[in-house]
């Protein structure tokens, strides 16, 4: 099955060309970074005017790329949410009127699945039950998924997704957007117990997490500390390197503690660790060792997969058009979509353990 994937829920305009969910035949992406970057974050509106100037082009190039018509596909996958509106309306318009054109199937994906899937292209397939910790600028959620396609909530964050209280601390140290991996370099070179922030934790016992706290940490340190933000062009100094490190620190161990507990409760096959913070070499170590710890494999996306990008979009509407699902010409962006179908108590999700593929 060849499956036309569109992603443009944020600040990137992707598509790609795969076949059977597996195999990627071509990946397009063209970026917004420099368009957004003096704002230091995503301008909505230029976002989707930016969308519309590059669509066509980047889907002409995926078709080039991967050596296929555009008859030759078998159906389309588009991303409708969650995300920016007037973003996700440009694929999805350009989608639905593809599909009316050319008379093909089409079915929207929800982007977060699609970062679940992002492991599909480089990786064995994955074992069920899973784990899905799905971390990136606009999402941090941990799943449970006991087959394709059935996702169940176990943690969510209450307030600043990971990769955004990455942006806003680097914006705060003035050192550009995006922040997630200039932080990274910069830690690399800090010591990471220098700043003795505090693990943040939910008074309600919830195993959710926040970030929103640490953030207004990191201000009140730099406030108290006297500490200078970076000049532009100019050399961060061993202070931000050493505060860069520790706030780190703290990201990723909230994320990997976390997860690794109700891994030791829910007992998953395989760990999935997806999204643009995936990319950070920290977090994939101590994934790793936790998946060491826990006895099954992590599966990691290559930073390409990390990204925002039409692949892993093609490779979870492969599913969906292999089970018949097929959508309208109804079919809208929705910012707020969920991806949560599985509602049973934990005993009985701990209780399938029946194998499947991707």
């Amino acid at each position: 099955m060849l499956v036309l994937g569109i992603e443009s829920s944020c600040d990137e305009t992707a598509a790609a060309v795969v076949r059977d969910g597996r195999e990627m035949l071509s990946s397009v992406i063209s970026s917004q970074i420099e368009t957004h970057q003096r704002f230091g974050g995503v301008v909505p509106e230029l976002a989707s005017r930016e969308h519309l100037d590059k669509i066509t082009g980047v889907v002409e190039e995926a078709f080039t790329r991967a050596g296929v018509g555009k008859r030759e596909i078998d159906g389309l996958a588009v991303t409708n949410g969650p995300g920016l509106v007037g973003s996700l309306l440009v694929g999805v318009s350009y989608a639905k009127a593809m599909a009316y054109a050319l008379g093909k199937p089409v079915v929207g994906v929800n982007h977060i699945e699609g970062h679940v899937y992002s492991v599909a292209f480089e990786n064995p397939p994955v074992e069920y039950p899973a784990f899905a910790l799905i971390v990136s600028g606009g999402h941090t959620n941990l799943f449970y998924v006991p087959a394709p396609g059935q996702y169940k909530v176990l943690a969510r964050t209450r307030d600043d997704a990971a990769g955004e209280a990455f942006d806003k601390v680097a914006k705060l140290l003035g050192l550009g957007y995006p922040g997630g991996p200039i932080i990274e370099r910069l830690a690399r070179e800090g010591d990471e117990r220098a700043v003795p922030f505090s693990l943040p934790r939910m008074g309600d016992g919830r195993p959710d997490f926040s970030f929103s706290g640490l953030k207004t940490a990191v201000s009140k340190y730099v406030r108290e500390s006297g500490l200078q933000p970076v000049a532009p062009g100019a050399e961060a100094s061993q202070h931000v390197k050493d505060l860069a490190a520790s706030f780190q620190r703290i990201v990723i161990q909230s994320l990997v503690g976390t997860t690794e507990r109700l891994a030791g409760e829910h007992q998953p096959r395989t760990l999935i660790v997806a999204g643009g913070v995936a990319c950070n070499e920290a977090l994939r170590e101590a994934a790793v060792a936790a998946g060491q710890r826990l006895g099954i494999p992590i599966y990691f996306p290559s930073p390409h997969l990390s990204t925002d990008n039409a692949a892993m979009i093609a490779a979870a509407g492969t599913v969906k058009l292999q089970n018949g699902e097929r959508a309208g010409l109804d079919l809208n962006a929705d910012v707020s979509l969920r991806l949560q179908n599985v509602e049973v108590e934990d005993e009985i999700l701990r209780q399938s353990r029946v194998r499947y593929k991707l």
